[in-house]
Formats: C-alpha cells, structure tokens, sequence
C-alpha cells in the first residue's frame, strides 16, 4: 500500500517510494515482513510449546496439580485481550512501533519466565508474555493484505497461514524435545537471541504507514475495561468450567459474572464511543463475516485436535511427551508441504470449491477416526492426521484472502485483530465442549459397560476367571482382587475410547456442515486489492 497514515477517514498519499510497478516489492519490506512472520510464530508456538513439558515445570516450581495450568491460562487471556485491542494500538502508534514493543516486551517476559522461581512468578511472566505478544499476530496478517500487490498473494497468504497453523500444531512437538534435550528453563530462552533480531529488524525496517498519536486523547478506557472483562472472563470459563462443574464453582460463576458485565460495557462503548477501542463495522462485510465464522470453526478443528490426540495418546497408549511430539509431528509436516500447493491452487481456483474440498477432507480425517479402538498407534492414524494438515492449509488460504481481501484500508487493522480473535475464541470454545463432552461421554458409556460386568453376569465372571488365572500363573498375591481391578480398568479405557470417538462424530459433522455453508457466500473478484496494498 502507501507509506502515509491511515487516519481520520483520509486515504493516504502515495508515497515515492511506491511509484515503482505495482507487482515489484522493496527488498527492504520484504525482509521486515518475514521479520515479522518469524515474531508471529514465536508469539503463537509460545501457547503450546509448554503443554508437553508442565509436569516438569510443576516439579520446578514445586506448584500444585490445579495451579500448573495457569502456565497456559494465563497466557491465552493476556493474548486474547490484546489481539482484537491491537489493532487501535497499530494506527495510534504505527505497526513499527507497536510491533517493536510487542518483539522487544515479548522477549523480555520471555527471559523473566526463565528465571521463575515460584508458580506465582511465572503466572505473572507469561501473563506479561502472552498480553505483548499477542499484538505481533493481527500485524502480520495486516501488512500483508496492505503492503502486497494481489499477484503476490498466493506466495504470501499460504506462508501466514501456514505459521498461523503450524505453530499450535508442532508446539508439543518442539516444547517435549527443548524440555527432553536441556530443561524446561530454555522453552522460554530460546526466544531471547530471536526475538532481539525481530524487534530490531522491526525498529529499522518497517515503514508501513506512520503513527496518529491524536488517537490517544480518544482512548476508550471504559471500553477497554469492558473488553478485558468480557475476554478474560469468558476466556477463564471456557478454559476452567468443563473441570470445575461450571456454574458451581465459585470462580467460574464470579468469572463469568464478569465477563457478562464487561460485554455488556463493552458493546455500549463500541457503539457510542467517538473512537471505540475496537471498530465492528468489519462485519457489515458479508465476506469478512462469514470468514471470520470460517475461521472461529478452524480454530475449534485446529486447537481441538492438538488437544484431543495428545490426550489420547497420553491416557490410552501411554505415550510420553516425547513420544506424542514424534507422532504429532506428521500433521506439521502436511501443512509444510500443502502450503506452496494452497498458494497455487488460490490463483487457479474458486475459493469456495478450495474451502469446500478442505472442510470435507478435514471430515473425511475425524470420520476415519471414529473407527477409533484402545489399539489404535502410529499408523492407524497416519492418514487422518495428513488429512488434518493437508486440509487445514486448503481451508485458511481461502478463508483470509475471503475474509480481509475485499476490506478497504481504513479498516485492514482492526479487522484483523477481529479475524484472528474469531480463530483463538473458537479455540477456546471447542476445547471448552471437547472437554465437556468427554467427560459427560465419559460417564456415560461407562456406566452402560458396567450394567454388563455386574456380579452375576455369565461373560463377567468369565472374564474374571480367565484374568485370576493369569495373575495366579505369573505368581501374583493376590490374583482375584487383581483381576477385578484389570476388568475394572478395561472398563474404564473402553469408556474412554467411546468419548473420544463422540467427540469425532461431532466434529465430523460440523465441518461437513461447512462444506456445504462454504457454497453460499459471494466468490470475491479476482482482480481484489486487499485493502488497495501495492497498487
């Protein structure tokens, strides 16, 4: 696009520097941007690079079972804070410095979560973390639908959306090998040396558009109270409800008590405020509404799955961490290789068809593992997770050049502070009703198993008999207590495997649903500008 501010409702001048042909980039800008697509995929792997690792870190910080979470709340409600706030702060102080403060912050909580002695200090670290650094991701997606001719597209969107998905998925992955190889001190150092480089290629290269420090004497503080209630409440019941009985614990009624009141604060400021900390009129974009729909469903497939196989890997196999960060990493490498192949298949074909072909082949994924058995390892789940990958980078490439294609510039930043809020929330959500599900599922079909073992049952008594045997056999004490145990045990891991196969069954449905919603919005034309960038 331009150099010049996007304020005060005015087009910006076209800046010297930009008189070259429209399909030609500035070497400079090129190199700030792959700055800043690294600084997104520290800011997004950060969220998962620990989950594999929390047990090690909880015997570090010697931090109980039902504070060690928090490692990973806390971040997720900083950031998602940020993100939809972010994009007022990058047209009041200008996308160089927002993004500078955002690398340097981000790096300095970074090194200050390693020196974390106590479990308090590191929910204050990575909360510290996860509010800064959240604002590097709506800036990439920004300056690449501002800065880039429309021809460049199909290089530029698959590489974001490739980061903005791979991230999550291979940060298990990354957390189980950093945390096996040194300790889990370096999940946090290895961002230091980094995010030095990004925050200073972002302070001498970035020249997008210039800051409107007038916007500070409009800043909706009122607004920005109600959106940190509301986010972070509702980001706080999502991630602890499905644990804790929802409404019945005391910190998720209050929590959510919150987050109903700062909606409702934050809504009245949005629509009355002069300058509302966060601008909505996005939506009256029927594209931009239905791919930010689109992208809160990504969120719940991408962010559900990383979820839901480790988990089964973990209590039903019996993985270690690093164990499940080898069989998860054939879902990273599908994306890898199905990026450059989104890019080309943009500029060839309807993006609708593209978004259809991507949600039935991510069903077609979930339903192959609703066939799901407690023997299931490596390979029988080999294709669905190519599917997973493959078809998750078929999905965004579409879905973002649908969603912020068509914007005009004025409205690029906060639209996509809103776009990638949809995908975090969605996130949340499914991970929210996974949980649930699971665990009511659960339940359920244990208590059906059981009404089949009883005392009395001709196949229970059997089945115990034949185990008494075996632990007599190999010496044990006390081989019929051991054998209700083992029955008992199997029951329980049958319950399980159901649950997980009825969460399959949902999700199955739901992105088959969207195969067919896909068809129903208006295709953008191909000559879109994205936001006027380049021309």
């Amino acid at each position: 696009m331009t150099t010049a501010s996007i304020t005060a409702g005015r087009l910006p001048a076209i800046a010297p520097a930009m008189a070259q042909p429209a399909d030609q980039m500035e070497t400079r800008r090129v190199v700030a941007f792959l700055a800043m697509v690294f600084g997104m995929f520290m800011a997004i792997l950060d969220i998962q690079i620990v989950s594999a690792s929390l047990t090690e870190i909880q015997a570090g910080l010697s931090a109980s079972a039902d504070e060690i979470p928090w490692v990973q709340t806390a971040y997720l409600i900083a950031e998602v804070i940020m993100i939809p706030l972010s994009g007022f702060l990058s047209r009041m102080l200008s996308t160089r410095v927002l993004f500078t403060i955002s690398a340097a912050g981000f790096t300095a909580a970074s090194a200050m979560a390693a020196t974390a002695t106590n479990i308090d200090q590191m929910i204050v670290y990575r909360a510290i973390q996860g509010f800064i650094g959240g604002g590097m991701i709506p800036s990439v997606f920004a300056a690449a639908f501002t800065i880039f001719p429309a021809s460049k597209r199909a290089v530029i969107t698959p590489m974001i959306g490739l980061v903005a998905t791979i991230a999550p998925t291979i940060g298990p992955t990354v957390g189980g090998y950093i945390s096996h190889a040194f300790s889990w001190h370096w999940l946090f150092l290895i961002n230091v040396v980094p995010g030095i480089l990004v925050a200073s290629a972002a302070w001498s290269l970035i020249d997008f558009d210039k800051p409107n420090l007038a916007l500070f004497r409009k800043f909706d503080w009122w607004g920005l109270l109600g959106m940190a209630g509301f986010l972070g409440g509702l980001e706080y019941v999502l991630e602890e409800g499905p644990n804790h009985d929802w409404l019945q614990d005391q910190a998720v009624f209050v929590c959510a008590a919150v987050a109903t009141t700062g909606a409702a604060l934050f809504f009245w400021r949005v629509f009355t405020a002069e300058e509302p900390i966060v601008d909505l009129k996005a939506f009256t974009n029927v594209n931009f509404a239905f791919g930010s729909l689109f992208s809160f469903v990504i969120g719940i497939g991408l962010y559900g799955l990383t979820y839901l196989y480790p988990i089964y890997l973990g209590r039903v196999r019996g993985y270690d961490s690093m164990m499940i960060g080898d069989a998860l990493f054939v879902s990273g490498l599908a994306m890898f290789v199905m990026a450059p192949v989104s890019g080309i298949l943009s500029r060839k074909m309807d993006p609708r068809v593209m978004m259809m072909i991507g949600f039935v082949g991510f069903a077609a994924g979930t339903w192959q593992m609703t066939h799901l058995t407690a023997d299931w390892d490596f390979w029988e789940i080999f294709v669905p997770q190519i599917l997973r990958g493959a078809s998750i980078m078929l999905c965004m490439v579409p879905i973002s050049n649908i969603a912020l294609g068509t914007l005009p510039p004025e409205r690029l930043k906060n639209a996509s502070g809103l776009f990638n809020l949809t995908r975090n929330l969605g996130g949340a959500v499914g991970l929210a009703l996974i949980n649930t599900v699971l665990v009511n599922r659960n339940v359920f079909h244990y208590e059906r198993l059981a009404e089949h073992i009883e005392w009395g049952s001709a196949e229970a008594m059997t089945q115990v008999e034949n185990l008494t045997r075996n632990f007599q056999a190999h010496g044990g004490m006390d081989a019929a207590t051991a054998a209700v145990a083992r029955l008992s045990g199997m029951a329980h891991q049958q319950a399980a495997v159901m649950s997980f196969v009825d969460v399959f069954y949902l999700i199955t449905l739901l992105f088959g649903s969207l195969a067919v919603f896909s068809m129903l919005i208006r295709k953008p034309p191909a000559s879109a500008s994205g936001g006027g960038g380049g021309h």
